[in-house]
């Protein structure tokens, strides 16, 4: 059963052990490291890869000097090899400085020619325009900064650059004024730290992660920084203070900041928006929708555990048999693609079961649910395995893994092979899935069954710093024992699990008597259904190859 998403960070005994066991990220000497750390390489990267890039940060983590480089190669170039001006606004003059400041010294580095810099009166529309600072390149085209208001974008075309735009007075009209570069080949890059969850910056962020947007994104905390190289490169430029760098040192610098920074430290370090609380789905969105679909429940009593092997196995067969197969073989549509996912529970909690299907429009519907109460492991595993064998069209499975779960998803991987994973839910998980299976209930690209507590484990899900994820809360089932969110955990799981690249296949294999038609479900997953006229051994190689 999926526990809520711890946010503790490590201590600074813990910290000296990550780092002492990674060792350096950069070289020690000046002339041998790189310019860039690799979280700083990486927006450069994602620039080329995207037209619109968005970098949630942590605070003075050198963002803005990596995005500088980016700008004077582009600037630098000519149009023939993507040259274009570039439009820097943050929110002060101030910042305006730096950010020419670091041009110039990349301009420098690059040997790039510039022919002049100074200040300018940049014409925005007003009658006075404002003051804007300037580098103008051999290559005709320039990097300007300036203040961050909407009009100064309108009628320019280039490399716009949107920093700490969280702290803009109008970022929903800044970046409406900033797409229009889009038109002529030209980028947008807007970063920023965290100012609220209720910001537009951090709406971008979840319309990114939701794939309602299909911008690049990057994200980076204090301790993904440090990882890449963020102290050994202050202790580099700021030796006379910190001398040599050590994993200790590191630790003791770490430590001190985030007490500095208190309870902003979330926010500013990493990357979690403040002032994010209360319900993740409201009660009304989870009932629009509800279909019907059945729910088939199990329990037994304490003593069943007791009872011969093989009259648990009986037991539970018949209740496939009587139970569980005609449900499946009247709500199953064989043209559609399906998944799984499931939650493991035992004594205190639910097992819960989630099979998912894909209609042609990409609506998610479940056709059925199954949950199991104080049912055995083996037998959770013949229920597991009767379900997912019987899901036509199988594209892959996700299992929770966490705690008493990992048994049930090691036996799952190795029953159906790398299509069907183990998951241990972490702060990360939550934030990149939790995102998708929300926009799919606001879009109404989910069909969920009509039950009282499954509506009631979706609304157990609560934001907790700026994340979705379930808080250390129970509730009474009604086939007793307690809920925690353990239906919702399996469709979140089931729909992770449909937004796999997983290809489903199928094939004629001609036998004496005639045709037979064996498709996906079990061939892609556990290899185990092949034709006696071709050995597996040629046959599984070429299907690998051809996905």
């Amino acid at each position: 059963m999926a526990e809520a998403a711890s946010s503790d960070r490590p201590t600074r005994e813990q910290w000296i052990q990550i780092r002492s066991t990674q060792g350096r990220a950069t070289p020690p000497g000046w002339r041998d490291t790189s310019v860039l750390l690799d979280y700083q390489s990486e927006i450069v990267r994602q620039c080329e890869r995207h037209d619109v890039v968005v970098v949630e940060k942590s605070r003075r983590t050198g963002a803005t000097w990596g995005a500088a480089a980016d700008a004077v190669l582009r600037s630098a170039s000519s149009r023939s090899d993507g040259g274009m001006d570039t439009l820097y606004m943050g929110t002060s003059h101030d910042m305006a400085k730096e950010f020419i400041d670091a041009a110039a010294n990349w301009a420098r580095l690059f040997e790039k020619a510039v022919l002049e810099t100074g200040d300018v009166i940049f014409d925005d529309g007003s009658e006075k325009g404002i003051q804007a600072l300037k580098i103008d390149f051999a290559s005709g085209f320039s990097i300007v900064a300036l203040s961050s208001k909407p009009r100064s974008l309108r009628g320019r075309q280039g490399f716009a650059v949107l920093d700490e735009a969280a702290f803009v007075d109008n970022l929903a009209e800044l970046i409406k004024a900033a797409m229009a570069f889009l038109i002529w080949g030209g980028k947008v890059l807007i970063i920023s730290t965290h100012n609220g969850a209720d910001n537009p910056f951090n709406q971008l962020v979840v319309d990114i992660r939701a794939q309602r947007l299909r911008y690049g994104l990057v994200r980076f905390d204090l301790d993904d920084a440090l990882r890449d190289g963020l102290f050994e490169r202050i202790c580099l430029i700021n030796a006379h203070k910190h001398g040599e760098w050590t994993p200790e040192k590191e630790a003791d610098w770490r430590d001190k900041l985030i007490a500095d920074y208190n309870d902003g430290a979330d926010e500013e370090l990493y990357c979690v928006p403040s002032q994010g609380s209360g319900a993740w789905l409201p009660g009304p969105l989870i009932e629009a929708r509800m279909v019907d679909a059945p729910v088939l429940r199990l329990g037994f009593p304490d003593s069943f555990t007791m009872e011969p092997e093989h009259r648990r196995r009986a037991e539970v067969q018949r209740w496939i048999d009587e139970e569980l197969a005609p449900v499946m073989q009247t709500t199953l549509d064989p043209a559609l693609q399906s998944g799984f996912g499931m939650d493991v529970g035992r004594l205190r909690d639910l097992s819960v079961l989630c099979p998912m299907q894909m209609t042609r429009v990409m609506r998610r519907v479940i056709p059925f649910m199954v949950e199991l109460s104080k049912v055995p492991f083996q037998q959770q595993e013949q229920i597991r395995d009767a379900v997912v064998r019987g899901l036509p069209r199988f594209i892959g499975g996700r299992i929770d893994a966490t705690g008493i779960g990992a048994s049930l998803a090691e036996s799952g991987t190795q029953s159906f092979g790398e299509s069907m994973i183990g998951v241990k839910f972490s702060t990360e998980w939550y934030r990149t899935e939790m995102p998708p299976v929300k926009a799919a209930f606001e879009d109404d690209a989910i069909a969920i069954p009509r039950d009282a507590e499954i509506g009631a484990d979706l609304r157990a899900f609560k934001i907790i710093k700026g994340i979705a994820s379930l808080p250390a809360l129970r509730t009474a089932a009604g086939a007793g024992g307690t809920r925690h969110g353990d239906a919702g955990i399996a469709i979140v799981l089931a729909y992770s699990a449909t937004r796999l690249p997983f290809v489903p296949y199928s094939y004629q294999a001609v036998t004496a008597s005639g045709p037979v038609a064996l498709d996906g479900p079990r061939g892609l997953g556990a290899g185990r259904h092949h034709d006696d006229d071709e050995p597996r051994s040629s046959l599984l190689p070429r299907l690998r190859r051809s996905l």
